[in-house]
Order: C-alpha cells, then sequence, then structure tokens
C-alpha cells in the first residue's frame, strides 16, 4: 500500500509519535552482536576513519567525535587533517544505498592499504558491502523509497537518524567497558573553535 504521505495532515505530536516509533522499532532489529563486534574491531584499531556523503555524513562525524572522546584516534575523511589511512585502520564508511561514489572508492582504497571497512547500509548486498570486512544493516528505507511501507519520513531521515542513535547505543556499550570517567571524556572535548 502507497500512502502519500503530504495528503496526511500531521501535528508536531504525531510527528514525534512517528520518529520515536520508527527508531525504536528499527534499533531493535538491529543484530546486536555484530555491533558489539563492530565495537571490538574499532577498539582494536591502529587509527579510525569515517565518512559518509551529505546526511549520513554528517551523523557518522558525530559518532566519531564520541569515539574521539573514548581516547581514540579519529579521523573524518576528507579533513585536510585526515592522515593517510594504513593497514590495521579500521574505514566506517556509511551509505544508505550503499552505493555512493565516495564512499565506494573510499572502501575500495581501505582494502588497497589493509585498512579494514566497517559498511553501514540498508543494502547488504550492495556494492559497498561487498567491500567491507563487516557489513552493519540498518533496515530503513533507501532514500528514492517513497512508498511508506517502511517509513513514513522523508528521503533517508530514517536512515541518518538510525546512524546516530546506533552509534550512540555502541559509545554508551564502549564507555561501560572502558574504565573512564565522564570527566576523563570530557578533557577530550574541543575547547576552541
Amino acid at each position: 500500500m502507497t500512502v502519500d504521505v503530504e495528503q496526511v495532515p500531521v501535528g508536531f505530536n504525531e510527528g514525534r509519535r512517528i520518529v520515536l516509533r520508527e527508531n525504536a522499532r528499527l534499533l531493535n532489529a538491529v543484530a546486536a552482536d555484530e555491533w558489539n563486534e563492530a565495537g571490538s574491531l574499532i577498539r582494536s584499531a591502529r587509527a579510525v576513519f569515517a565518512i559518509g556523503g551529505g546526511r549520513s555524513g554528517l551523523a557518522i562525524q558525530m559518532a566519531a567525535m564520541r569515539l574521539m572522546h573514548l581516547g581514540l584516534r579519529v579521523h573524518v575523511a576528507g579533513e585536510v587533517t585526515a592522515p593517510a589511512l594504513g593497514s590495521g585502520d579500521v574505514l566506517i564508511a556509511v551509505s544508505g544505498s550503499g552505493t555512493s561514489d565516495v564512499v565506494v572508492r573510499a572502501a575500495d582504497t581501505a582494502n588497497k592499504v589493509g585498512a579494514s571497512v566497517l559498511a553501514v547500509t540498508t543494502a547488504p548486498e550492495s556494492p559497498l558491502a561487498q567491500r567491507a570486512r563487516a557489513v552493519l544493516v540498518l533496515p530503513a528505507a533507501h532514500k528514492q523509497d517513497h512508498s511508506a511501507e517502511i517509513t513514513l519520513q522523508y528521503a533517508g531521515s530514517l536512515f541518518e537518524q538510525s546512524v546516530l542513535l546506533a552509534f550512540d547505543a555502541l559509545f554508551q556499550a564502549l564507555w561501560s567497558s572502558a574504565d573512564q570517567s565522564a570527566e576523563r571524556l570530557w578533557e577530550r572535548h574541543a575547547n576552541i573553535g
């Protein structure tokens, strides 16, 4: 059944219910063991690099900041201070479709230099997933799926939100086993700019 969301008036309260309900359903459907394994891969990396385009890129940048707070060496790909990716590193590559050119090319580079690719996508059979050591599937709609079968939200909103929320959950898990106080993490928080 296709629902034309524009024909259904929604106030803020209903909008909030939609966003919360869809995110709760999605996060409860992810494979927790796979996320725990991803946490181990991230924790053991020489350095962690994060890449994604558009809003997905913004969500993974927020996750990168939290990983930095844990004391990990973290870089956002494309930033002028990001060093070369190398052997022993992990590239967290985020693309809902798994076909974003810049993200797939980054995965190719990672494989060429001996880094591990951790793909985050809705598409487990995508080109990005095929290049990954580990694939974290977030079962959100592809941004061009306007059927409203998986989400009533626009474009890739559910995927982008779930990237942020799933990585915040992973951060909580990693922090709980890191024996570091909130004060210690805060010392690493940016204090200029």
